[in-house]
């Protein structure tokens, strides 16, 4: 198989391949392993490649589960993986290993997946562009290398966009795979909190925020991975309602009546939402409309946006202190001010301040959000808004080199609509639907009701099937 015709097919369509005898394994691990190389020389998206244990391995692989031994990545977060080390994007965990797989990884494998590197994230996971100084430089948005891929699951929105692979693992503690399947113009969900394991190792990040997922190109991609990877880990501290038997079956479903989708383009606090980004929701909404549903407007809901922000930024900068200081423990000598890039050693002092009542109050800050969504979303089926305030941020702009507190407030006026989803644990997607005036790709979100991420499958897949976008690729992808 050429690399070219390998970076056009999805997922399904290569798996289809390799059951039937019509491709090998190791065929596509050279593409993939031709097309990262490329890729990552222009824009800086993978980690930890061995290449030489991943052609063993797909010369040796025997067909497995759905996709039957496909070409994988696994996002820099620290998803543990007995074969690839993790630094979560920085220096103080480098070539940090595991001696077994965490659960969503077994199940990756067992579905079919061969990951055969890490994608790049910012430190921590905590930015919503990717430029760790422990990966040498930015990793650059691949419609324009001046401009943000995203973050944190920057890498792996790349790698799909791009064609080094049709899925790639992401996670999304505050926006963090809609964030760059925005800027990069791929599909992104963030799932019903519960859905997709996080253990064993932890039981929750963030207070709850983070999930965990995948990016694709295609819908019936990202389906075709719950079918799998979906359901609840023994010991879990979460559990989402239950699942249906086939997400692949529920999005070619059609709805029984006609949905009454909300329109929310208003951020909170005056905030700016730039006209492509309006555009895009438009759009959305009359395609939504030609297909013979309703959409009404929205108001935003009602509850103080900084207060949120400010809980967002505590429970953050606790969660960074406690793994700063339980990585320290078993470093001798090892020092924070050596090891952290700016924004991230001062989350880490200020971690170190808040009292207990703090956090609680920002626990309970996240219940109250999630009550008042949860009402807000039920008034109708589905909820759009912008995925992004703006189009690609330019590089260098959200900067590490600030303070937190700075720089997790001019992230705010950037992924507003984002952040409070992970809160209320309902499902969302980020939608390539829309183009910027420059050609930039621009999101639309799509939010459910708590538990419904077949119902927001399904309509994100009657979007995709109305107005593809999978055509919609960067020139380097189409080069390729």
């Amino acid at each position: 198989m050429d690399q070219d015709t390998y970076g056009r097919l999805d997922g399904l369509a290569l798996a289809e391949l390799l059951h039937k005898g019509e491709v090998t394994p190791l065929e596509l691990m050279d593409c993939a392993i031709g097309l990262g190389e490329a890729v990552d020389a222009r824009f800086n998206a993978l980690y930890e490649k061995n290449y030489d244990r991943a052609r063993q391995a797909a010369a040796s692989a025997r067909l497995r589960g759905r996709f039957g031994a496909l070409p994988f990545l696994l996002k820099d977060s620290g998803l543990a993986a007995s074969d690839l080390p993790s630094s979560v994007g920085s220096r103080l965990f480098e070539g940090l290993g595991s001696p077994a797989d965490a659960t969503l990884t077994a199940r990756f494998r067992e579905d079919g997946f061969l990951p055969f590197a890490r994608t790049t994230v910012p430190e921590f996971c905590m930015a919503p562009t990717t430029e760790a100084a422990i990966y040498g430089g930015p990793t650059r948005n691949p419609w324009d290398p001046t401009r943000s891929s995203g973050g944190s699951s920057g890498g792996a929105a790349v790698a799909v966009a791009t064609g080094v692979v049709p899925i790639a693992h992401g996670s999304d503690g505050g926006g963090s795979i809609r964030i760059p399947a925005s800027c990069c113009g791929v599909f992104g969900l963030k799932t019903s909190r519960g859905l997709l394991p996080v253990g064993p190792a932890r039981g929750e990040a963030w207070g709850g925020l983070a999930v965990e997922g995948v990016l694709s190109r295609s819908v019936r991609d990202t389906a075709a991975v719950l079918d799998h990877a979906a359901g609840f880990e023994p010991g879990a501290p979460y559990a989402a309602p239950p699942r249906p038997v086939s997400y692949s079956d529920e999005i070619a479903r059609p709805f029984a009546r006609p949905l009454r989708v909300g329109v929310w383009t208003e951020a909170f606090d005056g905030i700016a939402v730039h006209p492509d980004c309006l555009a895009a929701v438009r759009g959305a909404a009359v395609l939504l409309e030609g297909m013979g549903h309703e959409t009404v407007p929205l108001a935003a809901p009602s509850f103080s946006f900084a207060k949120f922000l400010q809980a967002h930024i505590e429970v953050m900068a606790a969660s960074v202190t406690l793994t700063v200081n339980g990585r320290l423990r078993g470093l001798a000598g090892a020092r924070a001010e050596d090891l952290l890039e700016p924004a991230i050693l001062d989350a880490y002092r200020l971690g170190g301040t808040l009292s207990a009542e703090r956090y609680a109050l920002a626990i309970n800050r996240f219940h109250g959000v999630a009550r008042a969504m949860d009402d807000y979303v039920g008034q109708v089926d589905f909820v759009l808004t912008p995925t992004l305030t703006r189009p690609p941020a330019p590089l260098g702009e959200i900067s590490m080199q600030n303070d937190f507190l700075g720089f997790r407030r001019a992230i705010g006026s950037y992924t507003t609509f984002l952040a409070i989803i992970n809160a209320s644990g309902q499902p969302a997607a980020s939608l390539p639907m829309g183009e910027s005036a420059e050609g930039l790709p621009v999101g639309v979100q799509l939010i459910g009701r708590f538990g419904a991420d077949a119902d927001v499958l399904r309509l994100a897949h009657h979007l995709e099937t109305a107005a593809p976008w999978a055509q919609r690729r960067p020139p380097v992808g189409r080069a390729a």
